[in-house]
């Protein structure tokens, strides 16, 4: 049963997420963030993975601690679920196109966090979110799930198409790595016999 509920409580958000890694792509979102929760749905629905999540933040602020915290909680889920890794394939890589915009990413569940970035959004805001918390999110993600996460955006024009494009890229990238591999359903994917 490779699914994980957290709750993480601060001064400035207070966040339920529940994944089930073996789902359909399911999704239930609500952060308070129209385009944040729009996000999320790509990332549930191309990775298949079965995700709720409900974030209360300080919006009053800015959408800053509701995405970078939601990032983290979800990246503990993820690494809750994942266990040990036994089984699964643990690299994924996807090169998406989206109109305009075609970005790469490629990943490593290895429990090595580290994140490689190259995406220059040629605007600063899509409609009230800030393009810079695409960034803040991944880094948050990569850190709490311990993932190697590179991301690049080779080509693109459209604010909005990019950051779609590449929450999509990702999740494609995750499915393939958590997917089990009837290969190796035994055993950890690593010569050290632990990730």
């Amino acid at each position: 049963m490779r699914k994980a509920q957290i709750t993480r409580e601060t001064a400035e958000t207070r966040i339920s997420v529940d994944l089930d890694i073996d789902g359909q792509g399911n999704y239930d979102i609500e952060t308070g963030v129209g385009f944040f929760d729009h996000m999320l749905d790509q990332l549930a629905r191309h990775s298949l993975i079965d995700m709720a999540v409900r974030c209360a933040g300080d919006l009053h602020i800015d959408a800053h601690h509701t995405v970078e915290d939601v990032g983290i909680a979800i990246g503990q889920a993820l690494a809750l679920a994942l266990g040990d890794k036994r089984g699964i394939r643990r690299y994924g890589a996807c090169l998406l196109p989206m109109d305009d915009a075609l970005v790469r990413a490629a990943l490593d569940l290895s429990g090595r966090p580290y994140i490689v970035w190259k995406a220059d959004f040629p605007t600063g805001k899509i409609g009230t979110f800030d393009t810079e918390l695409v960034r803040e999110f991944f880094q948050a993600l990569s850190t709490h799930a311990g993932i190697t996460l590179h991301i690049e955006a080779l080509h693109g024009i459209n604010s909005h198409h990019m950051a779609e494009a590449t929450f999509k890229a990702v999740a494609r990238a995750l499915r393939d790595a958590i997917e089990t591999d009837p290969r190796k359903n035994d055993t950890v994917p690593s010569t050290k016999g632990a990730l």
